[in-house]
């Protein structure tokens, strides 16, 4: 299995799709290497394709204020993007640039083998649990999912960005954020996620564990 340092070094020179000939860096990610926690975006900005890091801008900021309401900073998750490079003025990502990078963050979810995965808004939302839900009906919602080889919990959260732009969303935002300490705590505590299933859905009324999704899809966990 690759390294993050190995796969940063193989996707600097990407010309996987036409970003590579707008971009100005390859934006491959950020943080602990081997994170429990992971959050995954949409694309670099402005700010990030000129750095090389992701979430440096506006919506990084408010992440970083986010990570500090829970007692957390940068150092203790990995961040990345669906997209690795900046789509021109921002725009959203085209499903040619997403198949284009889908296999790279599959790749960086196996390198760093989190437990827990935040995806902030709907592109990664879509992308990793494999359905057509946007943030907006989902978030705050943990599910099951096998990605890169692994057995993770999904978490969809509004992306920084919305909350910046609808300030009535960022209650909601760090409703859903201040429940993370308690999914991780849950996620050490029990080694395999399908003991953590049955030991979160179990005592809610009418609600049983289910069986395993197949891979690439997700099974809604009763967490909270």
């Amino acid at each position: 299995m690759a390294t993050l340092a190995e796969l940063t070094a193989v996707w600097a020179g990407c010309t996987d799709c036409e970003l590579s000939q707008t971009r100005t860096t390859v934006v491959v990610g950020d943080g602990d290497p081997e994170a429990d926690l992971m959050f995954v975006g949409e694309a670099p900005g402005l700010h990030e394709d000129q750095r090389g890091v992701p979430f440096v801008g506006q919506a990084g900021k408010l992440l970083d204020e986010l990570l500090e309401m829970i007692g957390l900073t940068r150092a203790d998750c990995y961040i990345a993007n669906v997209l690795k490079c900046r789509p021109p003025g921002n725009r959203d990502p085209q499903p040619a640039e997403i198949e284009a990078c889908q296999g790279k963050l599959h790749a960086q979810i196996a390198a760093v083998q989190p437990r827990l995965i935040c995806t902030l808004g709907n592109f990664a939302t879509k992308l990793l649990s494999g359905r057509e839900h946007g943030v907006t009906r989902v978030h705050g919602q943990a599910r099951r999912a096998t990605l890169g080889g692994n057995r993770v919990v999904l978490y969809p959260l509004y992306h920084p960005a919305a909350a910046l732009y609808n300030q009535r969303l960022r209650p909601e935002l760090e409703h859903d954020v201040r429940r993370i300490p308690d999914l991780l705590r849950m996620l050490a505590q029990d080694g395999e996620l399908a003991d953590v299933a049955s030991a979160v859905v179990a005592p809610v009324p009418g609600i049983a564990a289910e069986p395993d999704p197949p891979s690439g899809e997700s099974e809604q966990l009763g967490l909270f």
